[in-house]
């Protein structure tokens, strides 16, 4: 699928020199950006490694009740597990057909539960899983979208009551359009490289999740990011990037939605720069 070219032609203002980067290409370039990897996280996660970008998404709360019952299936392993739900710790359940692991030296493991975690002792392994992780692998009859109230890493999390905030991590793979090749290929610092293309996609999923003119944003960061995505796009001679947001790997914790997107599995986005602002539009999928 060409998704390329559809956005707008850049308007190129002029660029604050203080702000200027090295020359990348003198050929303009547009990105392709797809999602390789998609993991949430408690908050209490800190600063992970590398370029990965973070989006702090609401759930409906849950907890395992610790003071409920355990039940086994006869002959299987499935496993009716209690669980607290919401702000009133209303009492509900989820029926689960657990997976042996392949090296598990027990048929069947013994169950610990604590409000956040189960742990399942196969023997000689030892299966750890928040609540949020069993019920993005096995709640299929709980499938509700995960909302986007923050784009990048934030150091107060927002708490809302009856809901839960957890931490989505997402790995991105960029794919450069460009008659001098990609860039990222031939430079000395690689790194410097990618880390200027996630504030690119941060600044777009921003604009997308958070509205044109998010209140929780001063007026000092919404300028220095002007000036970076002005910097940034300058010196790459970047015209125009998609990004397609989709998370693989995470079952029915896949929707994302927020207070300005309708909840969907898959995102996708037509993006530009203009004026020192990214510019985004989202896009129908082409069937095939």
């Amino acid at each position: 699928m060409d998704t390329q070219g559809q956005a707008a032609a850049t308007l190129r203002p002029a660029i604050d020199t203080r702000h200027a980067l090295p020359q990348r290409t003198t050929a303009p370039q547009s990105w392709m950006v797809r999602i390789v990897d998609a993991r949430y996280y408690w908050p209490d996660l800190h600063d992970p490694a590398g370029h990965q970008l973070l989006l702090a998404v609401t759930r409906p709360r849950v907890r395992f009740d610790v003071t409920g019952m355990v039940q086994w299936g006869f002959f299987s392993l499935k496993l009716t597990l209690p669980l607290l739900r919401g702000a009133e710790q209303s009492k509900d359940h989820i029926t689960v057909e657990l997976k042996m692991p392949p090296n598990a030296s027990a048929k069947k493991p013994s169950v610990a539960l604590s409000a956040t975690e189960i742990r399942l002792n196969w023997g000689n392994l030892v299966e750890v899983l928040s609540v949020h992780d069993l019920l993005r692998l096995y709640g299929h009859t709980h499938t509700l979208p995960s909302k986007v109230c923050h784009v990048g890493r934030t150091p107060r999390p927002p708490v809302i009551d009856g809901y839960d905030t957890l931490l989505l991590g997402i790995d991105t793979e960029v794919q450069v359009n460009c008659a001098e090749g990609d860039p990222a290929d031939r430079a000395d610092d690689p790194d410097v490289l990618r880390g200027e293309r996630t504030e690119m996609i941060e600044a777009a999923l921003i604009r997308y999740f958070e509205g044109s003119a998010p209140r929780h944003r001063s007026d000092g960061e919404r300028q220095a990011r002007s000036a970076r995505l002005l910097a940034i796009q300058a010196a790459n001679h970047l015209v125009q990037y998609t990004i397609d947001l989709a998370l693989p790997g995470c079952g029915h914790y896949q929707q994302l939605c927020s207070a300005f997107v309708t909840a969907a599995e898959r995102h996708l986005l037509s993006c530009f720069i203009a004026d020192g602002q990214v510019q985004v539009a989202s896009m129908p999928f082409q069937p095939g």
